[in-house]
């Protein structure tokens, strides 16, 4: 079959390329920003990329056409598409369809942690020999790649709650159907879609009724929001996570240790490359999803030995004359905030240099601006792109006092951040786009 994507080089449209043309279909797709990596990760795989959205790629007669949830009405292909009545799917139900049909899926959802999380449950299972497929949302650095078709019975897939198409509205993880569900978190976001925290939890209940019966609900037993989604109704066991009288994980940053307790008990202790709290969290959810596909405890433990994390989490992008740049994906406060204390978590005293993009749809309508200052406390100066905003940044952090600085134009960004970094600074960069390249950009700037 001959499938054409719309909207292809976007992390999950980009996994569905991926899987389809593994799975034996010839795989052709379109987007407004054809760029690597995702670009040249497609090109590798043989898949043919179109710039562009022009009406005149119905002449390539695909057998199907799925649609990308960025793709709306009014985007010329799509409207040629419907005028002649061409068949169509969005990403989410052509998975679902073609893929997960008969699979046991393991889904993780959660506002934060979930390309984490999939990450390590994905490693887990591989480790223990189940060969799973997987579609994560980034790109595990045990993998190399983001999406993998497997024969596997198992399949982990990152659960999104956005919406999945122009013609369906519900949230992606609706089509996935686990019968293992990870519910890291939940709270306010995505507010270009949603109205507010209750709406985003309906979606989380229509999930939760998915799940069979002789599935496993793995949720965080300190999220409030989580707790009402489960007293909605639920029809399958819950075991609940982070919970000071059941299973919690603990550790050290400074050593680099996660210690898994449940009942008071301790369970298992191991050395390991990730840090922070919430990663911690992230681990033991991962764990107990695992472990209900069969991979005992000890088992999975030892896998997270040799767990390399997801690029853009915390991913050093190198160090010049003794400044250490990191590249991370976190957008919203709770992540920023989480982000920061990992690292200082890791580095102890060391100066840290948040370096901040507000650029998820979220941030741009100013939704979360009043969290920003709190978020980032932790840091030892900020500096914040203000670029393109429909707010007043500078406003917004003025609680942080003079220890945070805004700019618009990216040049004078750079050049501020490397005017105040000095040995032994950590700069960290969070973004959820590529943000300029201004990683590459600082390391050059601090070689000169």
């Amino acid at each position: 079959m001959h499938i054409h994507i719309l909207g292809i080089c976007g992390t999950f449209m980009g996994g569905i390329a991926l899987i389809a043309r593994a799975a034996g279909h010839r795989v052709t797709g379109c987007d407004a920003n054809v760029y690597p990596p995702m670009s040249t990760q497609l090109a590798a795989e043989g898949i043919e990329l179109v710039e562009g959205y022009g009406a005149d790629q119905v002449g390539l007669n695909a057998d199907l056409w799925v649609v990308g949830n960025a793709v709306s009405r009014g985007n010329p292909v799509l409207e040629a598409i419907l005028d002649r009545g061409l068949p169509y799917a969005s990403g989410p139900q052509w998975l679902a369809e073609n893929i997960l049909q008969g699979k046991w899926v393991l889904a993780v959802a959660g506002t934060h942690g979930k390309t984490t999380t999939s990450a390590m449950l994905a490693w887990i299972l591989e480790d223990a020999g189940l060969q799973p497929g997987y579609l994560i949302g980034g790109v595990p650095q045990n993998f190399g790649k983001s999406a993998n078709f497997s024969e596997s019975s198992f399949f982990v897939v990152e659960a999104d709650e956005y919406d999945t198409a122009f013609c369906d509205k519900r949230s992606k993880f609706v089509h996935y159907r686990p019968r293992t569900a990870i519910l890291n978190n939940l709270e306010f976001d995505h507010a270009d879609i949603f109205s507010d925290l209750a709406a985003i939890e309906t979606q989380f209940h229509h999930l939760v009724r998915t799940v069979p019966g002789n599935g496993l609900i793995v949720s965080n037993a300190t999220e409030p929001a989580l707790e009402r989604v489960l007293k909605r109704g639920c029809w399958t066991p819950v075991e609940r996570f982070n919970d000071p009288a059941g299973w919690r994980a603990t550790g050290n940053d400074a050593t680099g240790t996660l210690i898994i307790h449940n009942n008071g008990q301790q369970l298992g202790a191991i050395s390991w490359q990730l840090s922070g709290t919430h990663n911690r969290n992230n681990a033991l959810a991962a764990l107990l999803a695992a472990r209900h596909a069969g991979v005992p405890l000890e088992r999975g433990l030892d896998a997270l030995t040799r767990f390399a994390n997801v690029k853009r989490r915390l991913e050093v992008r190198g160090t010049v004359n003794g400044v250490t740049v990191y590249d991370d994906f976190a957008h919203h406060p709770t992540a920023v905030e989480t982000t920061v204390a990992g690292l200082r978590g890791r580095i102890g005293n060391g100066r840290i240099l948040a370096v901040l993009e507000p650029r998820s749809n979220t941030m741009k309508l100013g939704t979360m601006k009043d969290a920003l200052p709190g978020s980032l406390r932790d840091a030892d100066l900020v500096f914040c792109y203000g670029a393109n905003l429909g707010w007043d940044a500078a406003a917004a952090l003025a609680p942080l006092g003079d220890k945070a600085r805004v700019s618009d134009d990216l040049g004078d960004l750079v050049a501020r951040i490397v005017a105040a970094a000095r040995p032994g600074d950590h700069v960290l960069v969070m973004s959820n786009g590529g943000f300029g390249a201004i990683h590459q950009k600082l390391l050059d700037a601090l070689a000169q």
